[in-house]
């Protein structure tokens, strides 16, 4: 197995998931039995001035820099994603600065990461990936509607940085993605 994140298409993901559904009544590796789904009359959560339809989700880490992980945590309940944090330093420079394996847990457990693994760019496509994949299984499976999950976005990690048009663009590009080729 590689150490590097490798993102897949859509049109792969979609696949995946339907064939594993038809297949094992499962998608990837969350068993239809084992899917959350929200109880009727259920109070939704206010939550920055939105709402969500379940108050957990995953913390940024691996498991929120990939559509599928993403979807796997949609699958279980989470419905806060909080996304990991994107940078002006991205892709292989940042991989060239942070050793691996990112966490070191010989006596005590130390997480060296600082950022997602992927460019600026890929990050967004995977978010608006995972966005599009909750949304389209949410309806089909009767999981909840996607206004009722909350993408949690990142940037750091100063000013300048954020200030940078592909930092810009990223935001810009989360809060309306119908511009961006994703």
């Amino acid at each position: 197995m590689s150490d590097l994140m490798r993102p897949m298409s859509f049109a792969h993901l979609m696949a995946w998931a339907r064939a594993e559904l038809a297949h094992d009544g499962a998608i990837f590796g969350v068993h239809a039995t084992k899917m959350w789904r929200p109880a009727s009359g259920r109070v939704i959560t206010d939550s920055f001035g939105g709402t969500i339809a379940n108050p957990v989700g995953p913390a940024a880490g691996p498991s929120t820099q990939l559509a599928n992980n993403i979807l796997a945590c949609y699958l279980t309940g989470a419905r806060f994603m909080e996304l990991k944090t994107v940078q002006k330093m991205d892709g292989a420079e940042l991989r060239a600065c942070v050793a691996k394996p990112c966490i070191d847990m010989q006596d005590e457990g130390y997480n060296c990461e600082w950022s997602t693994e992927l460019t600026v760019e890929e990050a967004l496509t995977e978010y608006v990936r995972a966005w599009f994949l909750c949304a389209f299984w949410g309806r089909e499976l009767g999981l909840g509607e996607i206004g009722t999950v909350g993408f949690n976005m990142s940037v750091g990690y100063d000013l300048a940085g954020i200030q940078l048009p592909k930092i810009d663009g990223f935001i810009e590009g989360l809060k309306d993605a119908s511009g961006t080729p994703a």
